[in-house]
């Protein structure tokens, strides 16, 4: 039984979208969507970010939005809106028509259950779809709810409580979930092309909870959070899909009394993974910036934010620039380009005149984990 049922409005042949909170991003960095405040009313908001300058496009309805409904762009400029109302989580695809907002309804589907909850997924590669997630107390169903032929469509029933979602290829079709089930976290992968067969991807260690936060589909490199090496306190770690290699905790990504958090990994960098550059959100006592690591260097360095950065959001260019969105009253549409310092190929090392970089402690003396479970993805990111 699904964890949530259906109410389709026919969509023809149009395509929808999936939204999240706060800034999203599409995956090759051409569109965003928020949801921006004027006052005290919401509207969503694009921004278009491919060409010379960056600019945004209000998209308000009829009456404002609710601070917690979710927006997402698609790859072709619209932006998908999910609001919940009398039980049910409606979609809509959003699209500018000269001064006002066009709006194509696209279904409806309804958690019955009171333990239930829906979200969207991050954006899917392409553009051309997108999915949400519903997690009921026993089960979590994940849906098409752009793309499909006559609205949302269910595709596939895991069991056991998921959260996360990280896509694994280029082509949309393996779908990371951190799956809780019998007290442990463990991430599984949903092929959405197999009817949601689901296998074993990360299992650091029969006791620890292990969750994927994000993963790069050129290089493979994994960017995890677990508490494997230090039980009850949860730290990040990286390794390499298909590699057999334990899967490292650099020391240089424990910031004392911060959360950290990974949001974007270089793409492009397809034989070296240690080398492909990593940002993260850091928020501590005093406020939020972004630090920048790679795995070779074993280091990060610390970036201040610009004014009005959409905390969390941001994407890196395969040669290594780093575009933050941000916001103010003075610009209310930009993107701040922070470049990487100039490196020596494979050597790790900052520029001259830089700081050698720290090596790491030793590992903990856990047993060694197994990084990654035989899982059919390794033929994916050799592609």
């Amino acid at each position: 039984m699904t964890a949530c049922a259906i109410e389709a409005t026919e969509a023809g042949d149009e395509d929808a979208f999936v939204p999240r909170a706060g800034c999203v991003l599409t995956v090759d960095g051409a569109y965003a969507a928020r949801l921006a405040r004027r006052g005290d009313a919401w509207f969503p908001e694009r921004w278009t970010l491919d060409g010379p300058e960056p600019y945004a496009v209000p998209l308000p309805g009829n009456q404002p939005e609710e601070p917690g409904n979710e927006v997402q762009p698609m790859g072709d400029g619209r932006v998908l809106i999910r609001r919940f109302a009398d039980g049910r989580n409606h979609f809509s695809l959003l699209y500018p028509t000269g001064p006002g907002t066009g709006e194509l309804p696209l279904g409806a589907i309804e958690c019955p259950d009171p333990g239930s909850r829906l979200r969207l997924l991050p954006p899917a590669p392409g553009g051309d779809k997108a999915y949400a997630l519903a997690v009921g107390p026993r089960s979590s169903a994940v849906w098409l709810v752009v793309g499909g032929a006559f609205g949302p469509e269910h595709l596939a029933e895991v069991p056991g409580r998921c959260s996360g979602g990280v896509w694994l290829d280029r082509t949309g079709r393996m779908l990371a979930l951190d799956r809780e089930a019998d007290g442990r976290t463990k991430t599984v992968v949903v092929d959405l092309e197999r009817g949601g067969e689901m296998s074993p991807l990360l299992q650091i260690a029969d006791d620890s909870d292990d969750r994927l936060l994000l993963a790069d589909a050129d290089s493979g490199l994994l960017v995890v959070r677990s508490d494997a090496p230090s039980p009850g306190h949860a730290r990040l770690g990286w390794g390499v899909l298909g590699s057999t290699l334990p899967v490292r905790f650099p020391e240089c990504l424990r910031l004392p009394d911060c959360a950290v958090t990974p949001f974007a990994i270089q793409p492009g960098q397809t034989l070296t993974p240690e080398s492909c550059a990593v940002a993260l959100r850091v928020d501590g006592p005093a406020g939020s910036w972004v630090v920048v690591w790679r795995p070779v260097a074993r280091r990060v360095r610390h970036v201040a934010a610009p004014e009005g950065w959409l905390a969390g959001a941001g994407l890196w260019t395969a040669d290594g620039v780093l575009r933050l969105p941000y916001a103010t009253d003075a610009v209310p549409c930009g993107v701040a380009a922070v470049c990487e310092p100039t490196r020596t190929p494979g050597s790790g090392e900052p520029a001259a005149g830089g700081p050698p970089p720290e090596p790491d402690p030793p590992e903990p003396l856990t047993p060694r984990p197994v990084p990654l479970q035989q899982a059919p993805l390794a033929r994916l990111v050799t592609k």
